[in-house]
């Protein structure tokens, strides 16, 4: 079952959920996520989702922060539901895919809380 997850989470579901959120501008927004990203204020976490890397963002960036995360989130929860399977286990996969496909300079944070250049 978690291997059927593992491949529909890497295959299609964040795939199109990077491509369809990251990197984009978005409205109303002067930073892109991959702007932030190569900035480095925002990182992946190993949660599944997006977190501040350096305090005191900019509230742009933190409603940036916010629209991915629930993006983020309502996609794991339809997966999980789908599935028939913990919604804690999708957002793990989603961490460990989103960080496998992070970009060399860009921070991550690591399961102590750290945050650490890939």
């Amino acid at each position: 079952m978690m291997r059927r997850i593992y491949r529909l989470l890497v295959s299609v579901m964040i795939p199109t959920l990077l491509l369809g959120v990251l990197g984009l501008p978005l409205p109303g927004w002067g930073l892109s996520l991959e702007e932030a990203k190569a900035q480095g204020i925002v990182g992946e976490q190993h949660d599944g989702y997006l977190g501040v890397v350096r305090p005191g963002v900019a509230a742009e960036v933190q409603a940036l922060i916010n629209d991915v995360n629930l993006k983020r989130r309502q996609a794991y929860e339809d997966l999980a539901q789908r599935n028939s399977t913990k919604l804690k286990d999708v957002e793990m996969l989603g961490g460990k895919t989103a960080i496998d496909k992070t970009k060399p300079g860009n921070f991550v944070r690591i399961p102590s809380g750290q945050w650490v250049k890939k």
